[in-house]
């Protein structure tokens, strides 16, 4: 924790800059001083003492804006960020930590307003504190999610296996917290006097645990990626990661990469001692109790054939066409049938329809309607029809896709599937829940 003096100076320091009396400048470099004898998610707990004592939440949100300033600074300064121009994956990453730090922290002065209220139960700042809550979900799905899914890969195949492990862990212990607080906000507070002690609780741990990942990343992994990633590997990260999307930041087009992208197999580099001696001490630390392996596995197999997201032979194409729990029959821009996979059989199919006219392959009373389908999905009008029949105790789910490679159409694919246990399912069940035999 803080000590009681590092606190009366920094409420002090915060005062002093908000009204811009004195020195600001020496005030500002005294600011940086203490903010590297003192842990980011201890801020909050200072900025709550200044509520305490009068300053208003509107107030210490524009401390917070200092506070971001200077963070900023630091961060320039010990890690050269100028190098990354606008719209770089990194400096993306960076960018998004700033908006996350002050959604953390203007999460306990929101609380703030409540617990200042007559009534625990003010529905409009209780409404403001859930949004806030809710906002901080949305960091799994781009900001963490874009680490785990696009840039973890690139380290993992030069064998650090570790560090990404931990922080995955960390990014679903946060949000696990994030969705238990807003759990408890839903709640609608009763006559327990408990209740907002106990919101402060959760709120408080939220702050910390958001605050202790983005000084994790900005301190750790990210100046780790500054010196092990290429180029190259940017212009791949660069290429995926608009799929998921960004925190609360425009991503930007500045930065175009002059190298082809490289993804993550098809690193050669070794991770040598000169990468090792550059990057942080608490991820050397680390790395001195794991065994570096480079990850050589080759992706790439004998008698493979490329496809736009990955590589499969021609035993893997028929093994997975034969083990998709649906029907498949495809159908060529000239309406003929090319192809049906042999997993659980709904219709009757046999190798004689490959070449067949689809109108033949249907009841008379159903030609017409399939070759409206048809037409519709050639001139471009539709992209899909659903039906779903009953029979003999089954419901059958029948799905019409038009296939297109840009604007061209190549053909439409048929998926049936009896969806009769999927219809009955509720509640969940995890992956953790999974069992032998189940």
């Amino acid at each position: 924790m803080v000590k009681d003096d590092k606190k009366e100076r920094m409420k002090q320091l915060l005062r002093r800059i908000h009204r811009e009396e004195g020195d600001v400048k020496g005030s500002r470099e005294e600011f940086k001083e203490l903010l590297d004898s003192i842990s980011p998610e201890e801020i909050p707990a200072i900025e709550q003492e200044l509520v305490k004592e009068g300053v208003t939440p509107d107030e210490i949100a524009k401390m917070c804006d200092v506070h971001l300033d200077l963070f900023r600074e630091s961060v320039e300064e010990q890690f050269g960020l100028e190098e990354f121009p606008e719209g770089h994956p990194l400096q993306k990453l960076y960018r998004e930590n700033e908006k996350i730090t002050k959604d953390a922290e203007t999460l306990t002065l929101v609380l703030s307003s409540i617990k200042g209220t007559d009534d625990a139960e003010d529905l409009e700042e209780m409404e403001k504190l859930s949004e806030k809550v809710s906002d901080l979900l949305k960091i799994d799905k781009t900001h963490y999610s874009r680490q785990e899914m696009i840039i973890f890969p690139h380290i993992e195949k030069r064998g650090i296996e570790a560090v990404p492990r931990v922080l995955w862990r960390k990014h679903d212990e946060n949000m696990n917290k994030v969705k238990k607080l807003l759990g408890k906000i839903k709640r609608a507070p009763d006559k327990d006097e408990g209740y907002i002690d106990e919101l402060e609780e959760l709120t408080r741990d939220v702050s910390r645990s958001i605050l202790d990942m983005v000084f994790r990343e900005n301190n750790i992994l990210y100046p780790t990626l500054k010196e092990l990633l290429s180029e190259g590997e940017w212009a791949a990260v660069a290429e995926q990661e608009k799929e998921l999307g960004y925190y609360k930041i425009e991503p930007g087009n500045g930065w175009q990469s002059k190298e082809e992208a490289v993804y993550p197999y098809d690193i050669e580099k070794e991770i040598s001692e000169a990468d090792i001696s550059e990057i942080p001490d608490q991820l050397r630390d680390m790395l001195d109790k794991e065994r570096l392996e480079k990850d050589t596995y080759d992706v790439r197999k004998k008698d493979d054939f490329e496809v736009d997201t990955g590589y499969l032979t021609k035993k893997e194409v028929n093994s997975i066409f034969s083990t998709l729990p649906f029907d498949l029959t495809y159908i060529d821009e000239n309406d003929r049938v090319r192809f049906y996979s042999e997993t659980e059989r709904i219709f009757p199919r046999t190798r004689s329809i490959i070449g067949r006219p689809v109108k033949f392959c249907h009841p008379p009373h159903s030609v017409d309607k399939v070759k409206d389908i048809l037409e519709r999905f050639k001139s471009g009008e539709k992209d899909e029809a659903e039906f779903w029949i009953k029979g003999n105790g089954a419901f059958i789910y029948i799905r019409y896709f038009a296939v297109r490679d840009g604007e061209e159409y190549l053909g439409t694919i048929e998926v049936v599937q009896e969806v009769s246990r999927i219809r009955g399912l509720e509640g969940e069940k995890r992956i953790l829940d999974w069992e032998e035999g189940s």
